[in-house]
């Protein structure tokens, strides 16, 4: 009883922290270990770990920044679907529901051959999930009339003039991307037919054109005369096919460059 009484003796005369140090051995042990550990990570990855790591992002830019790898970007076509409004194409078949347009000796009108080819474009565009319409020429819709684009399909003479009464022409309104929408269709209906632009031809019937004053201001609208009935017969008549592609691709052209 004596020595233990000494031992809980010695054991109160120790100090406070040594006794508390005793009980918490474990707990002290691991702090230091854990101590260590963070100093050894820091040495490792101090500053030149810093460096090494923005040497690496660095390196590997171009795959967060396409224009720093030097490469072109590629193209992103914007699908049709994705218009902040409905696509909707307007054609008139030139004459259609009013008069039969130039008359051919044999009795072929112009607006037999426009209401053809006006026909064959909104069945195509109808096909590429493009909403288009085919409007007489004085149709009472076009009061007003909004739509992305509005073509009037028509022919020039069936009389013969000289070799050079070959080609197609143009006019477009005063309305806003007209000019864009002109642009498009002459380029794509030349590289389509091989027909030349007979610009020395546009009459004020084309410039003036009435629908362009009946239709909202802001519809873009063109007037095409697509060939002479008379040496460029064979071309609207039989094999019509580069006429309508020409067509179609002007009004692609202007649609991707409206996107």
């Amino acid at each position: 009883m004596r020595s233990q009484r000494n031992g809980l003796t010695q054991q109160s005369a120790a100090p406070l922290w040594l006794r508390l140090l005793r009980h918490n051995l474990p707990l002290v042990i691991f702090l230091i270990l854990a101590l260590i550990g963070m100093g050894t990570v820091y040495l490792f990855f101090g500053s030149d770990g810093e460096a090494d790591l923005t040497t690496a992002v660095t390196n590997n830019a171009p795959f967060l920044d396409p224009a720093a790898s030097g490469e072109p970007a590629k193209p992103v076509l914007q699908r049709l679907t994705q218009s902040s409004t409905p696509i909707r194409i307007g054609i008139i078949a030139g004459h259609q529901g009013f008069d039969s347009g130039a008359v051919c000796a044999d009795g072929l009108t112009e607006a037999t051959v426009n209401a053809d080819l006006a026909e064959r474009l909104a069945a195509n565009l109808q096909a590429r999930g493009i909403r288009a319409e085919v409007l007489d020429e004085f149709d009472s819709r076009l009061t007003g009339y909004s739509a992305t684009a509005l073509i009037s399909i028509h022919a020039d003479s069936c009389q013969y003039v000289n070799e050079l009464a070959t080609g197609y022409k143009i006019s477009s309104s005063a309305a806003a991307q007209s000019n864009r929408l002109e642009s498009c269709m002459e380029s794509a209906y030349g590289a389509a037919t091989g027909l030349t632009y007979h610009a020395n031809t546009i009459t004020l019937d084309m410039t003036n054109y009435h629908a362009f004053y009946e239709v909202s201001s802001e519809t873009p609208a063109i007037i095409i005369e697509v060939g002479f009935m008379y040496l460029d017969r064979d071309l609207l008549t039989t094999h019509t096919d580069p006429v309508v592609i020409g067509l179609i691709d002007g009004v692609t052209c202007f649609l991707e460059s409206n996107g």
